[in-house]
Protein backbone atom coordinates (compact mmCIF):
# COMPACT_ATOMS: atom_id res chain seq x y z
CA UNK A 1 0.00 0.00 0.00
CA UNK A 2 2.15 2.57 -1.19
CA UNK A 3 -1.00 5.53 -1.47
CA UNK A 4 -0.82 7.73 1.55
CA UNK A 5 -4.10 10.11 2.23
CA UNK A 6 -3.88 12.94 4.47
CA UNK A 7 -5.72 15.95 5.29
CA UNK A 8 -5.21 18.84 3.93
CA UNK A 9 -1.69 20.49 5.04
CA UNK A 10 -2.02 24.22 5.47
CA UNK A 11 0.67 26.47 4.94
CA UNK A 12 3.04 27.44 8.08
CA UNK A 13 2.06 30.87 9.93
CA UNK A 14 3.65 33.09 12.25
CA UNK A 15 2.48 34.42 15.30
CA UNK A 16 3.87 37.36 17.61
CA UNK A 17 0.51 36.48 19.50
CA UNK A 18 0.62 33.58 21.59
CA UNK A 19 -3.42 33.19 22.29
CA UNK A 20 -3.25 33.40 18.61
CA UNK A 21 -0.26 30.23 18.34
CA UNK A 22 -2.10 28.52 20.54
CA UNK A 23 -5.22 28.83 18.79
CA UNK A 24 -3.55 27.62 15.63
CA UNK A 25 -2.41 24.30 17.33
CA UNK A 26 -5.50 23.75 18.89
CA UNK A 27 -6.93 24.06 14.96
CA UNK A 28 -4.09 22.15 13.67
CA UNK A 29 -4.79 19.13 15.92
CA UNK A 30 -8.53 19.13 16.02
CA UNK A 31 -8.33 18.25 12.06
CA UNK A 32 -5.55 15.49 13.21
CA UNK A 33 -7.56 13.67 15.30
CA UNK A 34 -10.84 14.19 13.55
CA UNK A 35 -9.66 12.71 9.98
CA UNK A 36 -8.07 9.94 11.93
CA UNK A 37 -11.01 8.98 14.01
CA UNK A 38 -13.06 9.26 11.07
CA UNK A 39 -11.26 7.06 8.77
CA UNK A 40 -11.01 4.58 11.74
CA UNK A 41 -14.64 4.34 12.46
CA UNK A 42 -15.54 4.01 8.64
CA UNK A 43 -12.80 1.14 8.00
CA UNK A 44 -13.77 -0.77 11.03
CA UNK A 45 -17.44 -0.33 10.09
CA UNK A 46 -16.18 -2.21 6.54
CA UNK A 47 -14.63 -4.09 8.46
CA UNK A 48 -11.44 -4.65 5.60
CA UNK A 49 -8.71 -2.31 4.75
CA UNK A 50 -9.39 1.31 3.24
CA UNK A 51 -7.35 1.22 -0.08
CA UNK A 52 -5.16 3.80 0.79
CA UNK A 53 -2.82 4.21 4.28
CA UNK A 54 -4.20 7.05 6.40
CA UNK A 55 -1.43 9.07 8.31
CA UNK A 56 -2.60 12.84 10.17
CA UNK A 57 0.34 15.02 11.91
CA UNK A 58 1.31 16.68 14.97
CA UNK A 59 1.26 20.40 15.47
CA UNK A 60 4.53 21.89 15.67
CA UNK A 61 5.85 24.87 17.13
CA UNK A 62 9.26 26.80 15.61
CA UNK A 63 11.50 29.23 16.45
CA UNK A 64 14.67 31.20 15.42
CA UNK A 65 16.91 33.37 16.73
CA UNK A 66 20.33 35.07 15.12
CA UNK A 67 21.83 36.64 18.15
CA UNK A 68 23.68 35.90 21.33
CA UNK A 69 21.95 38.86 22.75
CA UNK A 70 21.81 38.06 26.63
CA UNK A 71 18.34 38.10 27.98
CA UNK A 72 16.89 38.36 31.34
CA UNK A 73 19.35 35.70 33.36
CA UNK A 74 16.85 35.37 36.78
CA UNK A 75 14.49 33.75 34.88
CA UNK A 76 15.30 29.67 34.55
CA UNK A 77 13.42 29.43 31.24
CA UNK A 78 11.36 31.30 28.88
CA UNK A 79 14.80 31.53 26.36
CA UNK A 80 16.77 29.37 24.65
CA UNK A 81 20.69 29.81 25.35
CA UNK A 82 22.11 30.12 21.64
CA UNK A 83 20.90 31.55 18.10
CA UNK A 84 19.93 28.98 15.81
CA UNK A 85 16.20 27.20 15.07
CA UNK A 86 14.46 25.29 17.77
CA UNK A 87 10.93 23.31 17.66
CA UNK A 88 8.64 21.04 19.40
CA UNK A 89 5.74 19.10 18.57
CA UNK A 90 2.46 19.56 20.29
CA UNK A 91 -0.21 17.63 21.40
CA UNK A 92 -3.46 17.85 23.49
CA UNK A 93 -2.90 21.84 23.08
CA UNK A 94 -6.77 22.10 24.86
CA UNK A 95 -5.11 20.32 27.92
CA UNK A 96 -2.24 22.41 27.58
CA UNK A 97 -3.84 26.06 26.65
CA UNK A 98 -2.43 27.91 29.86
CA UNK A 99 0.66 26.36 29.83
CA UNK A 100 1.53 27.09 25.81
CA UNK A 101 0.14 30.71 26.03
CA UNK A 102 3.13 31.01 28.67
CA UNK A 103 6.00 29.55 27.85
CA UNK A 104 5.38 30.85 24.00
CA UNK A 105 4.98 33.97 25.73
CA UNK A 106 7.76 34.18 26.96
CA UNK A 107 9.88 33.30 24.04
CA UNK A 108 8.46 36.10 22.07
CA UNK A 109 8.69 38.89 24.61
CA UNK A 110 12.08 37.73 25.37
CA UNK A 111 13.35 37.24 21.81
CA UNK A 112 11.14 39.64 20.25
CA UNK A 113 10.81 37.25 17.46
CA UNK A 114 7.57 35.34 16.35
CA UNK A 115 7.22 31.54 16.17
CA UNK A 116 6.02 29.58 13.51
CA UNK A 117 3.30 27.31 13.95
CA UNK A 118 2.73 24.54 10.94
CA UNK A 119 1.98 20.60 10.80
CA UNK A 120 5.04 18.66 11.77
CA UNK A 121 6.60 16.09 9.76
CA UNK A 122 5.74 13.52 12.80
CA UNK A 123 2.98 10.91 12.24
CA UNK A 124 0.47 10.65 14.92
CA UNK A 125 -0.85 7.46 15.86
CA UNK A 126 -4.39 6.24 15.81
CA UNK A 127 -4.00 5.11 19.39
CA UNK A 128 -3.34 8.22 20.32
CA UNK A 129 -5.93 10.08 18.31
CA UNK A 130 -8.78 8.27 19.04
CA UNK A 131 -8.15 8.67 23.13
CA UNK A 132 -10.10 11.90 22.14
CA UNK A 133 -13.40 10.78 21.46
CA UNK A 134 -14.99 9.04 24.64
CA UNK A 135 -15.88 5.92 23.67
CA UNK A 136 -13.73 4.45 20.88
CA UNK A 137 -10.98 2.64 21.29
CA UNK A 138 -8.62 0.64 18.98
CA UNK A 139 -8.66 -3.10 19.45
CA UNK A 140 -5.81 -5.10 20.00
CA UNK A 141 -3.94 -7.02 17.50
CA UNK A 142 -5.49 -9.44 15.56
CA UNK A 143 -9.02 -8.12 16.75
CA UNK A 144 -9.53 -6.37 13.66
CA UNK A 145 -10.37 -7.87 10.49
CA UNK A 146 -7.34 -5.71 8.75
CA UNK A 147 -3.75 -5.38 10.05
CA UNK A 148 -3.88 -2.02 11.76
CA UNK A 149 -0.61 -0.93 11.49
CA UNK A 150 -0.67 -1.69 7.36
CA UNK A 151 -3.23 1.34 7.21
CA UNK A 152 -2.40 4.12 10.49
CA UNK A 153 0.46 5.08 12.24
CA UNK A 154 0.96 3.20 15.47
CA UNK A 155 3.55 4.02 18.61
CA UNK A 156 6.70 4.02 17.86
CA UNK A 157 8.87 3.53 21.04
CA UNK A 158 12.05 4.30 19.16
CA UNK A 159 10.87 8.25 18.97
CA UNK A 160 8.92 7.70 22.64
CA UNK A 161 11.45 8.56 24.82
CA UNK A 162 13.35 10.65 27.14
CA UNK A 163 16.34 11.61 25.47
CA UNK A 164 15.94 15.42 25.69
CA UNK A 165 15.43 14.94 29.60
CA UNK A 166 18.35 12.87 30.18
CA UNK A 167 20.69 15.20 28.02
CA UNK A 168 21.19 12.86 25.43
CA UNK A 169 19.51 14.01 22.60
CA UNK A 170 21.04 14.67 19.09
CA UNK A 171 19.29 17.33 17.38
CA UNK A 172 18.90 16.49 13.74
CA UNK A 173 18.94 19.20 10.65
CA UNK A 174 20.90 21.56 13.68
CA UNK A 175 17.51 22.04 14.75
CA UNK A 176 16.93 21.50 18.54
CA UNK A 177 14.29 21.06 20.79
CA UNK A 178 12.51 23.74 22.53
CA UNK A 179 10.64 21.14 24.86
CA UNK A 180 11.43 18.80 27.07
CA UNK A 181 8.84 16.40 25.90
CA UNK A 182 7.70 15.55 21.75
CA UNK A 183 4.03 15.00 21.61
CA UNK A 184 4.84 11.52 21.49
CA UNK A 185 6.09 11.10 24.29
CA UNK A 186 3.35 13.31 26.26
CA UNK A 187 0.71 11.10 24.84
CA UNK A 188 2.25 7.91 26.17
CA UNK A 189 1.97 9.30 29.67
CA UNK A 190 -1.33 10.66 29.59
CA UNK A 191 -2.68 7.35 28.35
CA UNK A 192 -0.20 5.87 30.95
CA UNK A 193 -1.59 8.09 33.66
CA UNK A 194 -5.41 7.25 33.14
CA UNK A 195 -4.43 3.58 33.01
CA UNK A 196 -2.74 3.44 37.14
CA UNK A 197 -4.46 6.52 38.65
CA UNK A 198 -7.76 5.89 37.00
CA UNK A 199 -8.36 9.46 36.78
CA UNK A 200 -8.59 11.76 33.21
CA UNK A 201 -5.25 13.84 32.98
CA UNK A 202 -7.44 17.17 32.72
CA UNK A 203 -8.25 16.70 36.56
CA UNK A 204 -4.42 16.95 37.44
CA UNK A 205 -3.39 19.95 39.66
CA UNK A 206 -0.34 21.90 39.44
CA UNK A 207 0.71 20.66 43.51
CA UNK A 208 1.32 16.86 43.65
CA UNK A 209 1.58 15.21 47.20
CA UNK A 210 2.60 11.43 46.47
CA UNK A 211 2.40 9.01 49.81
CA UNK A 212 2.74 5.51 50.39
CA UNK A 213 -0.30 4.64 52.87
CA UNK A 214 -3.25 4.77 52.56
CA UNK A 215 -4.22 6.90 55.87
CA UNK A 216 -3.37 9.87 54.32
CA UNK A 217 -6.23 9.34 51.79
CA UNK A 218 -9.19 9.43 54.29
CA UNK A 219 -7.09 12.55 55.87
CA UNK A 220 -7.20 14.16 52.59
CA UNK A 221 -11.38 13.20 51.87
CA UNK A 222 -11.95 14.93 54.88
CA UNK A 223 -9.73 18.02 54.15
CA UNK A 224 -11.08 18.25 51.23
CA UNK A 225 -14.80 18.06 52.25
CA UNK A 226 -13.93 20.95 55.15
CA UNK A 227 -12.76 23.31 51.97
CA UNK A 228 -16.24 22.65 49.74
CA UNK A 229 -17.71 23.75 53.06
CA UNK A 230 -16.17 27.06 52.72
CA UNK A 231 -16.53 28.94 50.05
CA UNK A 232 -13.84 30.92 50.60
CA UNK A 233 -11.55 28.56 50.28
CA UNK A 234 -11.17 28.73 46.55
CA UNK A 235 -11.32 24.88 45.70
CA UNK A 236 -14.29 23.97 44.04
CA UNK A 237 -14.70 20.12 43.76
CA UNK A 238 -12.93 17.00 44.39
CA UNK A 239 -12.10 14.02 41.84
CA UNK A 240 -12.04 10.38 43.29
CA UNK A 241 -11.26 7.04 41.20
CA UNK A 242 -13.22 6.50 38.17
CA UNK A 243 -13.79 10.78 37.66
CA UNK A 244 -16.76 10.80 39.99
CA UNK A 245 -15.89 14.45 41.03
CA UNK A 246 -18.55 15.95 43.95
CA UNK A 247 -18.81 20.23 44.67
CA UNK A 248 -20.87 19.51 47.74
CA UNK A 249 -19.05 18.96 50.86
CA UNK A 250 -22.28 16.69 51.81
CA UNK A 251 -22.46 14.15 49.03
CA UNK A 252 -21.66 10.71 48.89
CA UNK A 253 -18.64 9.45 46.66
CA UNK A 254 -19.58 6.07 45.50
CA UNK A 255 -17.19 3.07 46.31
CA UNK A 256 -14.69 2.27 43.26
CA UNK A 257 -15.35 -1.53 42.20
CA UNK A 258 -11.64 -1.75 41.41
CA UNK A 259 -8.95 0.20 42.94
CA UNK A 260 -6.11 1.21 40.39
CA UNK A 261 -2.75 1.03 40.86
CA UNK A 262 -2.26 4.43 42.04
CA UNK A 263 -5.36 5.56 43.60
CA UNK A 264 -5.41 9.25 42.76
CA UNK A 265 -7.11 12.15 44.60
CA UNK A 266 -7.66 15.97 43.42
CA UNK A 267 -8.60 19.23 45.19
CA UNK A 268 -9.34 21.11 42.34
CA UNK A 269 -9.15 24.92 41.57
CA UNK A 270 -10.31 26.48 38.40
CA UNK A 271 -7.22 28.07 37.83
CA UNK A 272 -5.86 24.21 38.23
CA UNK A 273 -3.38 25.15 41.28
CA UNK A 274 -5.23 23.01 43.55
CA UNK A 275 -3.90 20.31 45.03
CA UNK A 276 -3.48 15.94 44.00
CA UNK A 277 -2.78 13.73 46.06
CA UNK A 278 -0.97 10.30 44.44
CA UNK A 279 -1.01 6.97 46.55
CA UNK A 280 2.13 5.56 44.95
CA UNK A 281 1.85 2.41 47.79
CA UNK A 282 5.31 0.81 48.05
CA UNK A 283 8.49 0.43 46.78
CA UNK A 284 10.72 2.57 44.25
CA UNK A 285 9.45 1.31 40.93
CA UNK A 286 6.28 2.59 41.67
CA UNK A 287 7.96 5.62 42.60
CA UNK A 288 9.46 6.45 38.98
CA UNK A 289 6.78 5.38 37.18
CA UNK A 290 4.07 7.64 38.80
CA UNK A 291 7.17 10.52 38.30
CA UNK A 292 7.64 9.27 34.71
CA UNK A 293 4.25 10.37 33.38
CA UNK A 294 3.00 12.92 35.70
CA UNK A 295 6.06 14.96 34.63
CA UNK A 296 4.31 15.76 31.41
CA UNK A 297 1.68 17.87 32.76
CA UNK A 298 4.76 20.06 34.07
CA UNK A 299 3.35 20.37 37.50
CA UNK A 300 4.82 23.37 39.07
CA UNK A 301 5.70 21.36 42.44
CA UNK A 302 5.66 17.72 44.21
CA UNK A 303 6.43 16.45 47.45
CA UNK A 304 6.45 13.15 48.91
CA UNK A 305 4.40 13.05 52.45
CA UNK A 306 4.93 9.26 53.96
CA UNK A 307 5.95 7.38 56.43
CA UNK A 308 9.71 6.13 57.14
CA UNK A 309 12.39 4.17 59.34
CA UNK A 310 14.13 6.69 62.03
CA UNK A 311 17.80 5.81 62.16
CA UNK A 312 18.61 7.60 65.72
CA UNK A 313 18.00 6.70 68.53
CA UNK A 314 17.02 9.91 69.86
CA UNK A 315 14.32 9.88 67.08
CA UNK A 316 10.71 9.19 68.38
CA UNK A 317 7.48 7.27 66.46
CA UNK A 318 6.06 10.41 64.69
CA UNK A 319 9.14 12.62 64.51
CA UNK A 320 9.00 14.17 61.49
CA UNK A 321 12.15 14.02 58.80
CA UNK A 322 13.18 17.21 56.34
CA UNK A 323 15.07 15.74 53.97
CA UNK A 324 18.07 17.84 52.62
CA UNK A 325 20.00 15.06 50.65
CA UNK A 326 19.60 11.61 49.90
CA UNK A 327 21.29 8.58 49.42
CA UNK A 328 19.83 6.84 46.38
CA UNK A 329 20.20 2.67 46.80
CA UNK A 330 17.26 2.22 44.67
CA UNK A 331 18.66 1.65 41.47
CA UNK A 332 15.34 2.20 39.61
CA UNK A 333 16.97 5.54 37.90
CA UNK A 334 20.79 4.64 37.60
CA UNK A 335 21.03 4.23 33.68
CA UNK A 336 18.68 7.71 33.20
CA UNK A 337 20.32 10.04 36.00
CA UNK A 338 23.52 8.45 37.12
CA UNK A 339 24.58 7.96 41.63
CA UNK A 340 26.81 10.70 41.14
CA UNK A 341 24.39 13.29 40.18
CA UNK A 342 24.21 15.34 42.99
CA UNK A 343 20.15 16.03 43.80
CA UNK A 344 20.49 19.47 45.74
CA UNK A 345 18.18 20.59 48.14
CA UNK A 346 15.85 23.27 46.86
CA UNK A 347 15.62 26.15 49.16
CA UNK A 348 12.25 27.23 48.13
CA UNK A 349 10.78 23.86 49.20
CA UNK A 350 12.54 23.12 52.36
CA UNK A 351 11.55 26.66 53.78
CA UNK A 352 7.86 26.40 52.74
CA UNK A 353 8.33 22.68 54.41
CA UNK A 354 9.58 23.59 57.69
CA UNK A 355 7.49 27.01 58.38
CA UNK A 356 4.54 24.15 57.56
CA UNK A 357 5.32 21.92 60.42
CA UNK A 358 6.02 25.15 62.78
CA UNK A 359 2.53 26.27 61.91
CA UNK A 360 0.70 23.23 62.76
CA UNK A 361 2.75 21.71 65.83
CA UNK A 362 2.73 25.71 67.25
CA UNK A 363 6.80 24.85 67.74
CA UNK A 364 9.78 27.23 66.04
CA UNK A 365 13.05 27.95 66.61
CA UNK A 366 15.13 25.31 68.57
CA UNK A 367 12.09 23.48 70.17
CA UNK A 368 11.22 22.78 66.34
CA UNK A 369 14.39 20.33 66.93
CA UNK A 370 12.27 18.27 69.61
CA UNK A 371 9.70 16.53 66.70
CA UNK A 372 12.12 17.06 63.25
CA UNK A 373 14.99 16.23 62.01
CA UNK A 374 16.56 17.52 58.81
CA UNK A 375 19.34 15.40 57.25
CA UNK A 376 20.00 12.43 54.54
CA UNK A 377 17.28 9.87 53.90
CA UNK A 378 18.24 7.07 52.00
CA UNK A 379 15.84 4.91 49.87
CA UNK A 380 16.82 1.12 49.37
CA UNK A 381 14.68 -1.18 46.65
CA UNK A 382 14.40 -3.87 49.18
CA UNK A 383 11.69 -3.61 51.67
CA UNK A 384 13.13 -6.41 54.14
CA UNK A 385 16.52 -5.06 54.53
CA UNK A 386 16.94 -6.23 57.81
CA UNK A 387 16.86 -9.72 57.28
CA UNK A 388 20.39 -9.25 55.59
CA UNK A 389 23.91 -9.01 56.81
CA UNK A 390 23.83 -6.10 58.62
CA UNK A 391 27.27 -4.95 57.98
CA UNK A 392 26.75 -3.70 54.85
CA UNK A 393 23.76 -1.48 54.38
CA UNK A 394 24.69 -0.26 58.03
CA UNK A 395 27.64 0.82 57.05
CA UNK A 396 26.56 2.84 54.46
CA UNK A 397 23.53 4.69 56.18
CA UNK A 398 26.58 5.46 58.85
CA UNK A 399 28.55 6.83 56.39
CA UNK A 400 26.18 8.41 54.85
CA UNK A 401 24.74 10.49 57.50
CA UNK A 402 21.52 8.63 56.87
CA UNK A 403 18.70 9.73 59.73
CA UNK A 404 15.77 8.34 58.11
CA UNK A 405 15.26 4.97 55.77
CA UNK A 406 11.86 4.55 52.94
CA UNK A 407 11.83 2.95 49.50
CA UNK A 408 10.22 6.16 47.38
CA UNK A 409 11.96 9.40 48.87
CA UNK A 410 15.20 9.64 46.32
CA UNK A 411 13.24 8.42 43.54
CA UNK A 412 10.65 11.08 43.82
CA UNK A 413 13.54 13.29 44.56
CA UNK A 414 15.89 12.71 41.59
CA UNK A 415 12.77 12.17 38.75
CA UNK A 416 11.91 16.23 40.34
CA UNK A 417 15.90 17.25 39.44
CA UNK A 418 15.48 14.93 36.27
CA UNK A 419 12.16 16.35 34.89
CA UNK A 420 12.91 19.70 36.37
CA UNK A 421 9.95 19.78 38.60
CA UNK A 422 10.64 21.26 41.95
CA UNK A 423 10.44 18.58 44.73
CA UNK A 424 10.83 17.88 48.21
CA UNK A 425 10.42 15.35 51.01
CA UNK A 426 8.67 15.59 54.18
CA UNK A 427 8.41 12.24 55.96
CA UNK A 428 6.82 10.58 59.66
CA UNK A 429 9.14 8.23 61.66
CA UNK A 430 6.85 4.76 62.31
CA UNK A 431 9.00 2.28 62.90
CA UNK A 432 12.86 2.14 64.30
CA UNK A 433 14.67 -1.12 63.13
CA UNK A 434 17.83 -0.51 64.30
CA UNK A 435 16.75 0.08 67.72
CA UNK A 436 14.41 -2.79 68.49
CA UNK A 437 11.09 -0.50 67.67
CA UNK A 438 9.85 -2.64 64.49
CA UNK A 439 6.49 -2.08 62.76
CA UNK A 440 3.76 -4.14 65.03
CA UNK A 441 0.82 -3.86 65.86
CA UNK A 442 -0.16 -2.19 68.73
CA UNK A 443 2.88 0.08 68.82
CA UNK A 444 1.70 3.40 67.87
CA UNK A 445 1.70 5.71 70.40
CA UNK A 446 -0.59 8.37 70.91
CA UNK A 447 1.74 11.00 69.96
CA UNK A 448 2.45 8.56 66.74
CA UNK A 449 -1.35 8.95 65.85
CA UNK A 450 -1.24 12.86 66.65
CA UNK A 451 1.76 13.15 64.07
CA UNK A 452 -0.03 11.25 61.60
CA UNK A 453 -2.52 13.33 61.35
CA UNK A 454 -0.89 16.94 61.32
CA UNK A 455 1.79 15.30 58.45
CA UNK A 456 -0.89 15.44 55.54
CA UNK A 457 -1.56 18.93 56.40
CA UNK A 458 1.92 19.54 57.08
CA UNK A 459 2.27 18.98 53.13
CA UNK A 460 -1.11 20.84 52.37
CA UNK A 461 -0.08 23.96 53.88
CA UNK A 462 3.37 23.59 52.28
CA UNK A 463 1.72 23.47 48.88
CA UNK A 464 -0.50 26.44 49.68
CA UNK A 465 3.04 28.36 50.17
CA UNK A 466 4.41 27.83 47.61
CA UNK A 467 1.31 28.34 45.22
CA UNK A 468 1.73 31.88 46.15
CA UNK A 469 5.36 31.94 44.65
CA UNK A 470 6.07 33.56 41.45
CA UNK A 471 6.96 30.91 39.50
CA UNK A 472 9.55 32.49 38.08
CA UNK A 473 11.22 32.05 42.19
CA UNK A 474 9.50 28.40 42.46
CA UNK A 475 11.08 27.37 39.54
CA UNK A 476 15.12 27.17 40.13
CA UNK A 477 17.72 27.66 38.28
CA UNK A 478 19.78 24.78 39.83
CA UNK A 479 17.40 22.51 38.21
CA UNK A 480 18.14 23.49 34.91
CA UNK A 481 21.45 23.05 32.59
CA UNK A 482 23.58 25.76 30.76
CA UNK A 483 21.84 24.68 27.31
CA UNK A 484 18.26 23.88 28.64
CA UNK A 485 15.46 23.84 26.67
CA UNK A 486 13.16 27.11 26.34
CA UNK A 487 9.75 25.37 27.70
CA UNK A 488 9.38 25.15 31.79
Amino acid sequence: MTDIKTPDLPEAQSFTDPKAAVARLIELYDAATNFLCDEFMSAMSAGAAPGSRMRAFYPEVRFTTTTYAQVDSRLSFGHVADPGTYSTTVTRPDLFEHYLEQQIGLLIKNHGQPVVVSVSETPMPVHFAVASRPGLTVPQEGAARFTLRDVFDVPDLATTNDDIVNGTHVPENGVGPLSLFTAQRVDYSLARLAHYTATDPGHFQNHVLFTNYQFYVTEFEAYARAQLADTDSGYTSFVSTGNVEITDAEEVLPGSPKMPQMPTYHLKRPDGNGITLVNIGVGPSNAKTATDHIAVLRPHAWLMVGHCAGLRNSQALGDFVLAHAYLREDHVLDDDLPVWVPIPALAEIQVALEEAVAQETGLEGYDLKRIMRTGTVASHDNRNWELRDQSGPVQHLSQSRAIALDMESATIAANGYRFRVPYGTLLCVSDKPLHGELKLPGMASDFYRTQVSKHLLIGIKAMEMLRSMPLERLHSRKLRSFDETAFL
